[in-house]
């Protein structure tokens, strides 16, 4: 097999400190020797009613700012400060990315020409962005599946079938909870979607919202080839997602782990491999006597 793609997901985990988030590319890259660094860009007053966005935080000890508005664009680079976060990747040797969660930041992100934009779980029924990013996006299109129906799976592979963008389509198993507790990873889904999906897209991936790093080679073995974590250089640090992203360490043994178990996963090209050709011969004394 392959070996899968790394995804370091900042997110917002910069903590609004572009100083922080190259800090950030720049450990993902030669620390943590992942593929690709993740952000996200919000348009906030286009995403939230008036309302929400003068609502308090639900959670104030995270919020940035004295409404949850106010903290979602505290947190928020513009588009300048995203190409400068695509220069620094470019230095550091990483792939640049990021989420769109509205049409107005998926006009500005393509005019980075990334190799690939995500589409989050909440927003892979927005018509209109799938068929923005169609028509005007020429790269990867990824998209998770949390919180989402199979017949809802269904009907977004066929609007991407229907636009001819099915084979630049990469589809994410995932659960959206912060953290998700083992027992509703579901990993096996990555199984079905390979059945049913495996040859109508490009490529399926995991987007895990977990603890620890054991599963991420489990979702490797059963076919994934991007694997996505969240990350942060600190998961005491204030902020819904710390919590339940990998520091430094947890990225650089999941890259580690997930690598090792993708190079496993083969059959034996003949019988007895030339590394037990030698301890055949030194310990395979008796041997039956076929009649």
């Amino acid at each position: 097999m392959k070996s899968p793609f790394i995804i370091a997901e900042i997110g917002c985990n910069h903590k609004g400190d572009m100083q922080i988030a190259k800090e950030m590319i720049q450990t993902a890259a030669t620390y943590c020797k992942a593929d690709i660094v993740k952000f996200q860009k919000r348009c906030v007053k286009e995403l939230l009613s008036e309302q929400e966005f003068n609502a308090p935080h639900p959670h104030p000890e995270n919020s940035y700012g004295s409404t949850y508005g106010a903290h979602r664009e505290f947190l928020e680079f513009d588009l300048e400060q995203h190409r400068q976060l695509q220069q620094w990747c470019n230095e550091y040797g990483i792939e640049y990315s990021t989420s769109v969660w509205d049409i107005t930041s998926a006009k500005e992100i393509c005019t980075l020409k990334p190799r690939m934009i995500k589409v989050p779980s909440a927003c892979n029924l927005n018509e209109e962005l799938l068929g923005y990013l169609c028509d005007y996006f020429d790269g990867e299109i990824h998209l998770s599946f949390g919180m989402t129906t199979k017949e809802e799976e269904e009907k977004i592979v066929q609007f991407f079938e229907s636009r001819g963008r099915n084979q630049d389509l990469v589809i994410y198993d995932c659960t959206s909870g912060y953290p998700v507790p083992f027992e509703d990873i579901c990993l096996l889904e990555l199984t079905r979607l390979k059945e049913v999906y495996g040859k109508r897209v490009k490529a399926i991936g995991f987007s895990g919202h977990h603890l620890g790093i054991a599963v991420d080679s489990a979702a490797v073995a059963l076919g994934a080839e991007y694997i996505e974590r969240h990350y942060t250089l600190d998961r005491t640090w204030k902020g819904t997602d710390h919590a339940a992203s990998l520091e430094p360490d947890g990225v650089r043994k999941l890259a580690r782990d997930c690598r090792a178990v993708a190079k496993a996963l083969t059959y034996k090209r003949e019988d007895i491999l030339d590394i037990e050709k030698v301890q055949r011969e030194k310990l395979k004394k008796n041997q039956i006597k076929w009649s």
